[in-house]
């Protein structure tokens, strides 16, 4: 059971080995675009492409889509950024177990967003977790846990990436351990989880009262989606990627060449940046065809 690009390197994993794959579930094509034309998800495209069953169904909650699944009678369910509800009798429906993949080193982190809120919130370290899912958010045992430093540069989509892989990795020890009764669960411990919640369009305006060092690691957090942004007058600015630079001044306003802005604490260097409609491009080039002197206040 998996949506996005995330689940896609653990079907593809789960597709070598030596079982019987039932079925694929997956969130059904959802209209997008410019001609708003139903779009198949990344797990879609990829069980095809296997060779494999795909379900769509748009809610597990109502009767006849449990008894649909029910009966596939599986003896093991993985799920991986599905985005589904489920309901006690698909959690319970497996022999061994439904189990999730997790992008972050429970109980950190729990919900949506648990990459980008690790960069944003500097955290030095991710990971893969595997556990047994029940009906509350994350809450489940813990079977497998393993580490991965996050880079000092990187971004979440880079990070979203190495962790797809490291999950695909895990995958067919972790199977053989479980159905062999090799595998331990460890229970959570709620006092150090932290919710990560969903990211929202709303967040990507950037604030330069705030820190430098806080503004850097939201820019890489929010890389690619939604993106971060400011004005230039009236232009739009789009913030690809920035260094956290010494320096002081008001807020927003540019104090060093090409384009050091000062924040509430420190300066931010716009490394790379793109004008709305255009191409991304260094400071140095957007300074040659839409020059920003020392002086202008970004908002």
């Amino acid at each position: 059971m998996g949506t996005s690009a995330f689940a896609v390197p653990a079907l593809r994993a789960l597709a070598t080995l030596p079982h019987e794959l039932l079925a694929v579930y997956t969130q059904p094509p959802r209209p997008a675009g410019r001609g708003h034309h139903p779009r198949r998800t990344a797990v879609h495209e990829a069980a095809e492409a296997l060779g494999l069953a795909v379900r769509t169904p748009a809610s597990l909650k109502d009767e006849a889509a449990q008894a649909d699944f029910l009966a596939l009678r599986p003896d093991l369910v993985i799920v991986a950024s599905y985005g589904l509800l489920l309901r006690r009798p698909v959690l319970e429906a497996a022999r061994l177990g439904c189990f999730n993949i997790h992008a972050s080193l429970l109980p950190r982190w729990r919900g949506a967003a648990p990459i980008q809120r690790a960069i944003e919130l500097g955290d030095a370290v991710s990971g893969i977790t595997l556990f047994r899912m029940e009906e509350g958010l994350d809450t489940g045992p813990m079977l497998v846990r393993r580490a991965l430093e996050i880079g000092p540069r990187e971004t979440a989509g880079e990070l979203h990436d190495r962790l797809a892989e490291l999950a695909a990795a895990l995958l067919p020890r972790f199977i053989a351990d479980l159905a062999a009764g090799r595998l331990a669960e460890e229970p959570q411990d709620d006092s150090r989880t932290c919710y990560a919640r969903k990211l929202e369009k709303s967040e990507a305006r950037i604030d330069f009262t705030q820190p430098a060092a806080v503004l850097e690691r939201r820019i890489r957090a929010f890389d690619p989606w939604p993106g971060t942004w400011c004005l230039a007058g009236k232009e739009r600015l789009a913030v690809l990627e920035a260094r956290v630079d010494e320096g002081q001044g008001e807020p927003g306003t540019i104090i060093g060449s090409p384009l050091t802005v000062a924040c509430g604490e420190g300066a931010l260097e716009l490394v790379r940046v793109r004008r709305e409609g255009r191409k991304p491009v260094t400071a140095a080039e957007l300074q040659r065809g839409f020059p920003l002197p020392p002086g202008t206040r970004l908002t």
